[in-house]
């Protein structure tokens, strides 16, 4: 936030746990009259809610604060190798068809393509458990579902991730540079390049 803000920036902070962020996609996420009362089917409820601007607040409210945005950065502890379930329930309920892709309008041409996106996260993980040799397995492939299924599929044009592994286990020294290497690159990253979000960049030739 610091070193964004220096660079003149306006930062916007959503804290899900300090909002009380309602994860869960339900009903009541519609304000309106259900456009098919008889079968409710949450996506094609969302769907129509969004076109006739019947969302709940909070969703609204998020959504508002992507479409400002030009780079959104998503900052979590890595969880079973995906994002906490409070974060997965913003994706879900905020990412709606309509609001950033629909069908057709998905991957290159979904509705964020104008918009950058990198995850940044920590792990309980060493580096070293994280490669291709590792226990893990290359992180790139656990990557695949959040980066180019959630991110990409709505458009956004994604930037490397920033992982900073193990703090828990790491000297003060050792987080104090975490922090440091994710400030130095923030200077630069209005020229980064975006990866190329193919199954290549994932998993290799």
């Amino acid at each position: 936030m610091e070193e964004l803000s220096k660079q003149g920036c306006t930062v916007t902070v959503s804290d899900l746990y300090a909002m009380k962020f309602e994860p869960r996609a339900t009903r009541k996420d519609i304000t309106g009259a259900l456009s098919n009362p008889e079968l409710f089917i949450y996506g094609a409820e969302a769907y129509e809610a969004f076109k006739k601007n019947s969302l709940t607040s909070d969703i609204s409210e998020e959504q508002k604060k992507v479409q400002e945005a030009d780079l959104v950065i998503f900052q979590f502890p890595l969880y079973w190798f995906s994002v906490p379930a409070i974060l997965k329930g913003w994706m879900d309920r905020v990412l709606c068809q309509g609001f950033a892709f629909d069908i057709p309008g998905f991957y290159d041409s979904g509705f964020l393509k104008d918009k950058l996106a990198l995850l940044s996260f920590t792990t309980g993980s060493t580096a070293e458990m994280c490669t291709k040799a590792g226990v893990h397995g290359d992180f790139r492939h656990f990557l695949w579902p959040l980066q180019h299924g959630i991110l990409h599929f709505c458009g956004f044009k994604v930037l490397a991730p920033q992982i900073s592994f193990a703090p828990e286990f790491s000297s003060q020294e050792e987080r104090k540079s975490m922090v440091e290497s994710w400030a130095q690159r923030l200077k630069g990253i209005w020229k980064e390049e975006p990866i190329n979000c193919t199954p290549p960049w994932y998993f290799g030739d």
